[in-house]
């Protein structure tokens, strides 16, 4: 016995150098890669939980969910239009974990776009757009309307009622945009309508284009904040030193942290609330009302109230001051600062609070008393109905912006920064309003109910 245990002795020794070898070498590729990804250190006050909320890394999150179970899910979805609803039934009901893959797959999507929009908040709202990261705002915005676009050819695929009508009220407000837009629904759809052309083209743009777009942005996006020296921070006065931490392991716990409750909120909501799956797609019978996605309910609210023109050309105002902001707002001194100053959070809290309770009470006059083609009817409706709208939209957000500038705080008169926080924050707001109100109160024949 006793001339044993030297040879055994030594084998134990081998193997376990071996083993501490082997697990040293993925410890250190592991390492290398979070710092392809990450700066070797980071300041302290860049990765508290309350300046960031995670936002980023959760998005990242949902997008690998999203990867995975959508691959998994290819694997027994059929892309005809023939089969692809019973490939969804076949999926739910007789494929193991197949209804909790597309239950994960269906919110993680959701999640994804309310997450991305909140990002895209935190930016605006700490000023990170500025000093020399430009580009990574413009990224930004492209990345949302990924997401956007990735949800929405999502959307067809299980080829039911809510699927097909939702897609053809979306591709009917595609139409509407000028020059392009009757050329963009149809090549989407692949013909006229809804049919085997828009399943298939869907299908190709949800699991090949769009997903190596998305990835390949996202990876410079990550690259970008990194080159720009990460996450943006206030500027401090010179001779002010401020703590950095490692990488590893301060800001991978957090991250590693966030990315386990995210997967673990998304799997419990989706065992409880499965992905919904209506009747069959008929063509041939509309339900009432006929909405668009959630995330266009409220440009459809929009086209209820003035000419699609209109509409659609308001959206492109917007849309453009959010690419101009770099330009538009070009102090630097209010960088990583959430609401600029104190002047900053009261023009904010009046623009989400304007917003909140003037664009319900302008969509109720308007439903209820406001008819401008009625009281003027000689005059053409593209005029009522379009340009009265728009001209008086955009005069009325001048004006909001002209009201910001009066606030005053301690002496202190909003600044041209300031006052389109409060500008951009009420822009927001009533966004999510005229969504809510799309969603939760239009009822039969898009009528305005009062209940849920």
């Amino acid at each position: 016995m006793a001339a044993e245990s030297p040879s055994k002795t030594w084998k134990e020794r081998l193997l376990y150098t071996q083993a501490h070898d082997d697990r040293s070498r993925m410890v250190a590729v592991v390492n290398n890669a979070i710092l392809h990804l990450h700066p070797s250190n980071v300041p302290a006050p860049a990765i508290r939980f309350n300046y960031t909320w995670g936002l980023g890394g959760i998005a990242t999150v949902l997008a690998a969910m999203l990867g995975l179970t959508g691959l998994l899910l290819m694997f027994r979805y059929d892309a005809r239009v023939d089969y692809a609803y019973t490939s969804i039934q076949v999926l739910e009901t007789q494929v193991m974990f197949g209804a909790l893959f597309r239950a994960v797959h269906h919110w993680s999507a959701n999640l994804l776009v309310v997450t991305a929009f909140l990002h895209l908040l935190r930016v605006f709202f700490t000023g990170s757009y500025k000093q020399g990261r430009t580009m990574n705002w413009l990224i930004g915005i492209a990345l949302l309307v990924l997401v956007l676009a990735a949800n929405f050819t999502g959307y067809l695929l299980p080829w039911d009622q809510l699927a097909y009508w939702a897609i053809t009220v979306s591709t009917t407000l595609l139409s509407y945009i000028p020059l392009i837009g009757e050329w963009l629904s149809r090549f989407l759809l692949g013909g006229p309508q809804v049919g085997q052309g828009a399943l298939s083209n869907f299908f190709a743009l949800h699991v090949v284009v769009i997903p190596l777009i998305t990835v390949s942005m996202m990876a410079y996006h990550f690259w970008k904040v990194r080159k720009n020296g990460g996450l943006s921070q206030p500027i401090h006065k010179e001779g002010v030193r401020v703590e950095r931490l490692t990488t590893i392991p301060h800001l991978v716990r957090r991250e590693l942290a966030v990315g386990l409750a995210v997967l673990a909120a998304v799997i419990t909501f989706a065992m409880w609330v499965p992905a919904p799956l209506q009747q069959i797609a008929n063509p041939l019978h509309s339900p009432n009302p006929a909405k668009a996605a959630w995330y266009f309910a409220g440009l459809q609210e929009l086209l209820l109230h003035m000419h699609p023109l209109s509409a659609i050309a308001l959206v492109a105002l917007v849309l453009v001051g959010m690419i101009s902001l770099p330009w538009l707002d070009r102090k630097d001194g209010d960088i990583g600062l959430y609401f600029r100053s104190p002047v900053g959070r009261i023009t904010a809290l009046i623009g989400a609070v304007t917003a909140a309770y003037l664009i319900p009470v302008l969509v109720v006059v308007d439903e209820y008393w406001l008819d401008l083609p009625g009281a003027l009817p000689s005059v053409p409706d593209v005029i009522t109905n379009g340009w009265l709208p728009f001209i008086f939209s955009t005069l009325a957000l001048l004006a909001i912006y002209g009201l910001m500038r009066l606030v005053r705080y301690k002496g202190q008169k909003a600044n041209h920064s300031e006052a389109l926080l409060g500008l951009f924050t009420f822009l927001m707001t009533g966004l999510v309003a005229l969504t809510i109100i799309g969603v939760f109160f239009r009822g039969a024949n898009m009528a305005l109910v009062l209940t849920f």
